[in-house]
């Protein structure tokens, strides 16, 4: 990622509703402050990454509509209890007003994965989860 962007680990982020949850990681645009100033905001935001087990149901279900609602354009879950990524993209609302992804694709263990924004970048997930 180098000069591009920035990798957080369990640090805010700030959205529109003045909420401020720390992801696992989040994949981050370079600022030149280095976000001293204030914590990142959706369009900073390249992708944000939850590594689930207990939480895999809230990631799911509570975190999931409520990155899609800040336009948080890249989300994944690290599914521990599965053992493979689920990767969620194009946030969109509902005529209900329900916010979601329009887009999910399950990745397996032994499978690999680009990395949103760094096409040349690969995450091997078989070196993610156990055999």
């Amino acid at each position: 990622m180098g000069d591009r962007a920035t990798l957080r680990g369990q640090q805010p982020i700030t959205l529109s509703n003045n909420s401020e949850p720390e992801p696992d990681r989040v994949i981050a645009k370079n600022r030149d402050d280095d976000y001293l100033a204030n914590h990142p905001s959706p369009s900073d935001i390249l992708l944000l990454i939850e590594i689930a087990d207990s939480s895999l149901k809230y990631d799911q279900e509570e975190k999931l509509p409520i990155y899609a609602e800040a336009n948080i354009s890249n989300y994944w879950i690290f599914n521990l209890v599965d053992n493979y990524l689920e990767c969620y993209s194009e946030p969109y609302q509902a005529l209900q007003g329900k916010f979601g992804y329009r887009r999910k694709f399950i990745y397996l263990q032994n499978e690999s994965v680009n990395l949103p924004c760094f096409p040349n970048l690969v995450v091997d997930l078989s070196k993610v989860f156990p055999g």
